[in-house]
């Protein structure tokens, strides 16, 4: 049964129109996304952090959602802290995330069912979800630079599919002044908007 969600997963990616995009690292738009223009969007909160600074998290997320507030792509945009707010009060929300999440990490499997029911119950068409690749400053050798990469995903509540996502990395070189990781994010954050189903 692994076998056949992996296999699901992977033909998915395969049938997928690969976009290219000037200023973008990388873009994908599913053929179906064509048709596909959502109304009302939900920013997951980034579930799996492997940076030492935890406090990032909050920022990407903060800067991801007052992106899309600012550009006025979606009539309403559920962020982090507002979804956070509702599974707390809502133990049949609270119950279908966590089911859908441990699909989609543990199988790659988004199941159409938890997501109709997340996006009645939060009332959106369409999940979006963060992930940092990148957030560092390092040195090699005399140079220092400042690194920063994230990537998009934009779920379908109705069906359940991964209709685009995206990827995106800056490095910035410096010699004396940091240049702050979340400029460098909300630099290209706005970009990689652009891109998205709407």
């Amino acid at each position: 049964m692994i076998k056949k969600f992996f296999l699901k997963y992977i033909l998915i990616f395969l049938v997928f129109t690969t976009v290219a995009c000037s200023g973008l690292n990388f873009s994908q738009l599913a053929p179906e996304a064509i048709d596909y223009h959502p109304q009302r969007i939900a920013v997951f909160p980034i579930e799996v952090w492997n940076h030492k600074d935890i406090d990032s998290r909050t920022v990407v997320e903060q800067i991801v959602a007052g992106s899309l507030v600012k550009k006025k792509l979606f009539v309403n945009v559920v962020d982090t802290e507002n979804l956070q707010r509702q599974v707390l009060i809502s133990a049949e929300l609270k119950k279908a995330k966590e089911e859908y999440l441990a699909k989609l990490q543990q199988l790659g499997f988004s199941d159409a069912n938890l997501s109709k029911k997340i996006g009645e119950l939060l009332e959106v068409d369409a999940f979006l979800f963060l992930a940092v690749d990148e957030w560092k400053y390092t040195v090699k050798g005399d140079k220092k630079a400042a690194e920063v990469g994230l990537t998009m995903e934009m779920y379908d509540v109705a069906t359940g599919k991964l209709v685009w996502k995206a990827r995106h990395a800056t490095v910035r070189d410096y010699l004396l002044i940091q240049p702050e990781l979340p400029g460098l994010a909300r630099d290209f954050v706005n970009k990689m908007i652009d891109y998205m189903p709407r």
